[in-house]
């Protein structure tokens, strides 16, 4: 449904719109799309444009990210906002890429106004998505953080974290940023070894997933337990145990990678 593309059209009679509002995700809760609004709407409730980025084509569509003045004024009985966690689980996967793309374009463009080297301003090329700075040729393109994240298994049981940052009683898989010189695999070895203090191996790749909260990639994996006991490290991890396939805690929704993994490991064992 979703067409990626860096150029926008040269004119077009319609258009789709994901539009934000003081960093927060404007959706029309009388739309099945939810996020996306149309040219239409946004010129009849009068809404002030203060920045754009064009991102693709849904479907046929030219659709734009927009974020609209902070005084603009909503009808609480069609628009509510919220963070893009508002709509995970909501829209089919290629709508919530869309808006998560669209929110990584608006901070990219807000966080880079400056070149980094010499201070000066930057200037937006559409052609290549990205922020190029004349005077010492910088370059700047959207940023993306790449980040592994494992289910650990030991025969029928899966090893679940709570995080300290987590709701309770909300169990996950183990995650982690990959840093300068480190191939997936090192991550994810050593995230598990912090982490929880247990070894692993046998890692085999399963799905990556665009994660926009703020800007990740996530990389998918699975392994096995290879050994050790657990001890968490208190100040991520506040509890992680084995959970049998059949008993498991509260865990993520299957719109998340990590929900993913653990629905897709139960089902291969049941």
């Amino acid at each position: 449904m979703f067409r990626l593309h860096n150029a926008p059209p040269a004119n077009s009679d319609t258009e789709l719109l994901v539009i934000f509002q003081g960093g927060q995700l404007i959706s029309d809760m009388r739309s099945h799309a939810a996020c996306l609004i149309t040219g239409e709407q946004f010129v009849r409730d009068g809404w002030t444009e203060r920045r754009r980025h064009f991102l693709g084509y849904w479907g046929n569509e030219p659709c734009y990210v927009l974020e609209i003045d902070a005084g603009d004024q909503l009808d609480p009985l069609q628009y509510q906002k919220g963070s893009l966690y508002h709509i995970l689980g909501r829209v089919d996967e290629q709508l919530f890429a869309l808006a998560g793309r669209a929110s990584q374009l608006l901070d990219w463009e807000r966080d880079h106004q400056f070149c980094g080297r010499c201070g000066q301003p930057m200037t937006i090329d559409l052609q290549e998505r990205a922020m190029r700075c004349s005077p010492c040729a910088v370059i700047n393109y959207p940023r993306i953080s790449p980040c592994v994240i494992v289910l650990v298994t030991r025969g029928d049981e899966l090893l679940l974290a709570r995080n300290a940052n987590f709701p309770q009683p909300l169990y996950s898989t183990l995650a982690g940023f990959i840093e300068a010189g480190e191939t997936a695999e090192d991550t994810l070895r050593r995230e598990v070894r912090e982490e929880v203090g247990i070894e692993i191996d046998n890692l085999r790749y399963f799905n990556s997933q665009s994660w926009p909260f703020p800007s990740q990639l996530m990389l998918g994996f699975f392994a096995d337990y290879a050994g050790g006991d657990i001890e968490c490290d208190t100040h991520e991890i506040v509890d992680a145990q084995w959970f049998k396939h059949n008993e498991l805690p509260m865990i993520p929704p299957s719109a998340s990678i990590s929900g993913q993994l653990i629905q897709h490991y139960v089902q291969s064992i049941s």
